[in-house]
């Protein structure tokens, strides 16, 4: 088989569908890659270093389309791209078609076998290509929501983790499953005072176990995420709803409600 691999077209999307490494484990199996040049430029990957693995460099992504059995890559095709699929060819990629149905319309009528990273469960039903993103996403959350936290930057000039006199800042997190899960890491280690709000009792007591304690758990109510949005200095979405557009849990009216200069993480996993 010829897997093909174009450069990411998407704004501001820097990773690659195929590493070098990736290109060696294809070869080793007897299938040939095209990699389309510049595609790893992203990942600090130049076209000598696929060529080395492997790979044979195309001059243009038409070219990847065209010639490969299977296209493999990271974010969900853009219009320009998903033309150019065809029946009788496999898509590796993530897509979250729940909340685009002009990209699923475009699929279907490629006539293209798409397998969506997001959507490939093991044998206990977990998501074994989703989580690696959901541990990354969980934990740039608290990165970025301490980033936008400082007075510079227009937040309330917070420290989350405090100092020594003066309190941590309060981070509320909105789902316990794993973004939640590396979100409060990243929090509990920045020592800041963590909520997580789920609407599962038996997640919530495995939280509380493996944080022994060092998070506060809350069951989630209309009540409970009025409450502890407004009391926090960053509030992190972090729900996921396998297959399904994440649910809208705070509204604008919530919104008015939170300090001036908090901040709002939602993280899209992607």
């Amino acid at each position: 088989m010829r897997v093909g691999c174009p450069k990411e077209i998407k704004n501001h999307e820097y990773r690659v569908g195929l590493t070098p490494g990736a290109v060696r484990e294809y070869v080793a199996h007897g299938h040939d890659v095209l990699i389309e040049t510049g595609a790893g430029a992203g990942i600090g990957a130049d076209d000598n270093a696929y060529r080395a693995a492997g790979a044979v460099i195309a001059k243009t992504a038409e070219e990847v389309f065209a010639k490969s059995d299977m296209i493999v890559k990271v974010k969900e095709p853009q219009p320009v791209e998903w033309i150019q699929l065809r029946e009788g060819q496999i898509l590796y990629t993530y897509l979250h078609l729940a909340p685009d149905p002009e990209q699923t319309k475009g699929l279907i009528e490629s006539g293209v076998t798409a397998v969506a990273y997001e959507t490939v469960t093991d044998e206990r039903g977990g998501l074994p290509l989703l989580a690696p993103m959901s541990e990354v996403a969980g934990r740039l959350a608290i990165q970025a929501g301490a980033t936008a936290l400082q007075k510079a930057n227009g937040g309330r000039g917070v420290l989350l983790g405090g100092v020594p006199g003066v309190l941590p800042g309060k981070v509320a997190i909105i789902g316990g499953g794993v973004v939640g899960l590396n979100a409060a890491k990243m929090a509990v280690g920045l020592g800041a005072e963590v909520t997580i709000i789920d609407r599962s009792i038996p997640r919530l007591r495995q939280l509380d176990d493996i944080f022994n304690g060092r998070v506060r758990t809350r069951y989630s109510t209309v009540e409970a995420l009025e409450e502890e949005c407004f009391a926090a200095d960053v509030v992190v979405g972090a729900v996921l709803i396998p297959g399904a557009a994440a649910p809208k849990l705070v509204s604008r009216e919530m919104l008015t409600g939170m300090k001036k200069g908090s901040v709002l993480v939602d993280v899209a996993i992607d």
